[in-house]
């Protein structure tokens, strides 16, 4: 349901540890075409988060303050004060604030298939898990529910795939 002309309409703010993620516009405001948020990562801030591909939408990042390096296909990518950087459907990549500034960036997810619901249910898997690492299986689900896939680390086979005998 669209709510029509409104400044930042699906104004939200969800806490993801110590990352601060502001939604301003939704797939309901947009028609579908694109969310975009705001995210805010403290100084020195490496993310635990697994590295991932965007399967069906592309990721834009425009840097607000600070620096974020963002490591796309292995190559690290400083985005700063009005520097962006697009993220192609299937590059695998994953982002740290290595600064001693916090950090704030724009991203825009085209088409908005990755929204609020994505992060919420990361938090709750996150507070299910105590204190631990999440499950990693529950994680992977999360990830392919909102049009990702986490990367398989250097050698392993793709998520969901086991070697042969």
């Amino acid at each position: 349901m669209s709510i029509g002309t409104a400044i930042n309409p699906s104004e939200e703010t969800i806490g993801v540890g110590p990352i601060a993620i502001r939604f301003l516009l939704t797939a309901n405001d947009t028609g579908g075409s694109m969310s975009i948020f705001e995210m805010t990562v403290p100084a020195g801030h490496k993310i635990p988060a697994p590295a991932h591909r965007n399967d069906a939408y592309e990721e834009t990042l425009y840097g607000v303050e600070g620096v974020l390096t963002w490591t796309i296909d292995g190559k690290p990518f400083e985005v700063g004060p009005g520097q962006a950087v697009c993220i192609r459907r299937g590059a695998v990549h994953r982002f740290d604030n290595f600064g001693s500034v916090t950090a704030k960036q724009l991203a825009v997810i085209a088409p908005a298939i990755m929204g609020p619901q994505y992060f919420h249910d990361a938090v709750e898997l996150m507070r299910a898990s105590s204190g631990g690492p999440p499950d990693p299986g529950a994680m992977a689900a999360i990830f392919r529910r909102h049009g990702m896939t986490i990367a398989a680390p250097a050698g392993a086979p793709p998520a969901g795939m086991t070697p042969a005998p």
